[in-house]
């Protein structure tokens, strides 16, 4: 199973480098967190694109938006200290990674590489 990043999911509407990387991975299927879906949104409305349009391509895969529960912040929430330079929304989605033991795709270097993360760029 895959998790989708927000960034992963901008690249691959954005047609940035890795965005094959991402399609392939939406062919499987998988989910993406609530947080990092409404991150997807946001950045794209602030960019000027269509995201009804975005919003049904999309929704055209096997992809479910995941809620996040206690547990997921409370992973989050002992991330911090591991990793404090990354965001809420990407302490949400690792911990979803880890509850549904899936792969986590994102173009965010500061991640790293390894375990549950799969670098679309790399």
């Amino acid at each position: 199973m895959n998790v989708f990043d927000g960034s992963a999911l901008l690249a691959f509407l954005l047609d940035e480098r890795g965005a094959d990387t991402v399609e392939s991975a939406l062919d499987e299927g998988g989910v993406r967190a609530a947080a990092n879906w409404s991150e997807v949104v946001q950045k794209s409305l602030v960019a000027g694109r269509d995201w009804p349009t975005a919003r049904t391509l999309l929704l055209s895969y096997s992809m479910r938006v995941e809620s996040v529960t206690a547990e997921d912040g409370e992973v989050a929430a002992s991330l911090l200290a591991e990793r404090p330079y990354l965001s809420l929304g990407d302490r949400l989605c690792l911990a979803l990674g880890e509850r549904l033991d899936a792969i986590v795709l994102t173009t965010d270097a500061a991640w790293g590489v390894g375990g549950r993360i799969r670098q679309i760029r790399e």
